[in-house]
């Protein structure tokens, strides 16, 4: 689905931009809105985009939890930027959206960092997905 791609490539981009920005999803996430509003030439936010990132903001904290103890070797920090948050958007889908395959969520999430990181970095956000995937039922709990 189309739109639903774009939905999460727009998401990644506010999570990638707040982090770089060092600032709240949803203060970037009201940004994006407003200018989708007011500029022409901004496509408008989906609802779906608003979701992802209200769901991401919820679980943030579990989520960079759960990253930072199943990402062997690497620490959130040291992680680069782009699979930190490509990471976080699949993780929430993949554990708390119920109405997504997870074979869609691991697909869309490699195929990001296909266009926007390293060559290494697909493997790695596959393998680290994968890992949430099989453990889901244990990791759905709040923190």
């Amino acid at each position: 689905m189309a739109a639903r791609n774009t939905a999460r490539k727009r998401a990644f981009q506010i999570l990638f931009e707040a982090d770089q920005r060092g600032v709240d999803v949803l203060t970037v996430l009201a940004d994006w809105v407003r200018h989708s509003r007011t500029d022409t030439r901004q496509p408008p936010v989906s609802e779906y985009t608003m979701e992802l990132v209200e769901g991401y903001q919820e679980y943030a904290a579990r989520i960079d939890e759960l990253i930072s103890q199943y990402a062997v070797g690497w620490t959130l920090d040291r992680m680069p930027v782009v699979d930190r948050n490509i990471l976080r958007l699949g993780a929430y889908e993949l554990i708390w959206v119920d109405g997504t395959p997870d074979a869609v969520v691991l697909d869309e999430a490699v195929q990001l960092a296909k266009e926007f990181s390293t060559d290494d970095s697909p493997a790695f956000v596959n393998g680290l997905l994968g890992r949430f995937k099989d453990l889901k039922p244990g990791l759905r709990r709040d923190a």
